[in-house]
C-alpha cells in the first residue's frame, strides 16, 4: 500500500466514525418520536427500553452506513481539495480513478461488513427486539392501550 493510499484513509476514517454516529443518532432520535407514545406512562422499566432501543438499533445500522459512507467520502474528498492535497495529487501525474481507489476498496470492504451483519446480526436482532415487544405486550396489558381511541 503507498503512502497516497494510506493518506486517503486515514483521511476517511476519522469522518467516516463521526458520521456513522450521527446518522445512527438521528435513526435512533426517530425511532423514539414513533416510540414515544407507547413508551411513556405504561410502566416500563428504564432498562427494558434500552433494550428495545439497542435491538432496534441493530436494524437500523444498514440504513445509517451507505449515507455514512456518502458524507465521509464527500468530507475526505473535501478537506483534501481545500488543503491544495488533491491539486497536487493531480499535477503529481496521478488520475482521479488512481487515488478514488483506495476509498473504493474500503467501501467494498464495509459493503462486505454489511452484508455479513445484515445476514446474521439483524435477523437476530429484529427476532429478540419483537419477542421483547411480545413479552411486554403480555405483562403490560396497558402497553396496548392507546390514549384518544
Amino acid at each position: 500500500m503507498k503512502k497516497l493510499d494510506i493518506l486517503i484513509v486515514k483521511a476517511f476514517v476519522g469522518p467516516f466514525v463521526a458520521t456513522f454516529f450521527i446518522t445512527l443518532l438521528v435513526l435512533v432520535m426517530q425511532f423514539f418520536w414513533l416510540w414515544i407514545d407507547d413508551f411513556v406512562g405504561k410502566g416500563l422499566s428504564t432498562g427494558i427500553i434500552l433494550e428495545f432501543t439497542w435491538y432496534q438499533m441493530a436494524a437500523l445500522v444498514p440504513l445509517a452506513l451507505p449515507l455514512a459512507v456518502l458524507l465521509s467520502s464527500l468530507m475526505t474528498f473535501g478537506n483534501l481539495s481545500e488543503s491544495f492535497e488533491l491539486v497536487a495529487i493531480k499535477s503529481a501525474g496521478i488520475s482521479l480513478l488512481r487515488f478514488m481507489r483506495p476509498l473504493f476498496i474500503v467501501s467494498l470492504f464495509l459493503c462486505f461488513l454489511a452484508f455479513l451483519f445484515a445476514n446474521y446480526v439483524m435477523p437476530v436482532a429484529v427476532l429478540k427486539s419483537k419477542t421483547l415487544l411480545g413479552d411486554i405486550y403480555i405483562t403490560k396489558p396497558a402497553f396496548e392501550l392507546k390514549e384518544g381511541v
